[in-house]
């Protein structure tokens, strides 16, 4: 596993200070699953009821569904497989390492459409958004999805210390 730093401080480019930061948040996300047994990746011990497989799954759900079903307009199937119900889900046979995986497959995805785009551009109509006026810029979708991975690498912060005592950093 990669124990990748922040972006250099003295990094001046928008869009590699976006890109890296949401490159370090999916790092440190794996890092907070790794070492916990399977049980504890599949239990919660907050009232919520979320697993941490679970928070791995949302995140998954939400860079897709910012980025590709949202800024490219793209037809995704599922993008909101990770709810029912307002319960966050994830699917009975997937693992820790699967999950990761196809977190950071979904970070190369989102590199390649910042890449190919300007932050100042809309997003497309047709796929999450159905009207000029819901589309939001590049750029304020890269600082919402940075602000979930964020969030939820605390939250996992905490789900990990309650689990085996482990601090994150």
């Amino acid at each position: 596993m990669n124990n990748a730093a922040e972006p250099p401080h003295t990094l001046t480019d928008p869009k590699e200070l976006l890109l890296g930061y949401l490159d370090y948040y999916r790092l440190a996300v794996e890092r907070k699953l790794d070492g916990l047994s399977d049980a504890e990746l599949r239990s919660s011990r907050l009232p919520s009821g979320w697993t941490p497989l679970e928070l791995v799954n949302h995140l998954v759900h939400m860079e897709r569904r910012w980025l590709c079903w949202g800024f490219s307009a793209e037809n995704v199937d599922g993008p909101w497989d990770d709810h029912d119900d307002g319960r966050w889900v994830v699917p009975r046979e997937a693992t820790a390492e699967q999950l990761v995986a196809v977190l950071h497959a979904g970070g190369e995805r989102t590199r390649r459409i910042v890449e190919s785009a300007g932050l100042s551009d809309r997003a497309g109509l047709g796929g999450r958004f159905r009207t000029a006026e819901e589309c939001p810029t590049l750029i304020w979708t890269l600082f919402h999805v940075l602000q979930e991975y964020a969030r939820h690498a605390g939250h996992l912060d905490i789900a990990r210390e309650l689990a085996d005592g482990a601090l994150g950093e």
